[in-house]
């Protein structure tokens, strides 16, 4: 069971990294929209091409514009946040569970 534990311990760690770089990636591409930046620019298309599949699909459930603000950035902010807090700490919750 100890493997197991360190196992789940593991994935909880990668996947609190994964979601706290897709959060600053969301959070600069935000950012970026208020200036306009050069939409050729390798970087800015990087971005858009990371966080366009994700942004898109919760507009096309939940229209979040209002008035010239989208706030889906902001609703998907929330929802890494909640990954965040249930998904890893369920994991590390459940491999202390297994080392006991």
């Amino acid at each position: 069971m100890f493997v197991i534990s360190r196992l789940l311990e593991g994935l909880a760690v990668v996947i609190q990294v994964v979601l706290n770089v897709y959060l600053w990636i969301i959070i600069i591409r935000a950012l970026l929209s208020w200036v306009n930046p050069d939409p050729y620019n390798p970087i800015v298309r990087t971005l858009y091409s990371i966080t366009d599949p994700v942004l898109n699909a919760i507009r096309r459930r939940l229209p979040l514009v209002v008035g010239p603000v989208d706030l889906t950035p902001l609703l998907l902010i929330l929802v890494i946040y909640f990954l965040q807090i249930f998904l890893v700490g369920t994991l590390h919750d459940f491999a202390w569970q297994l080392r006991r």
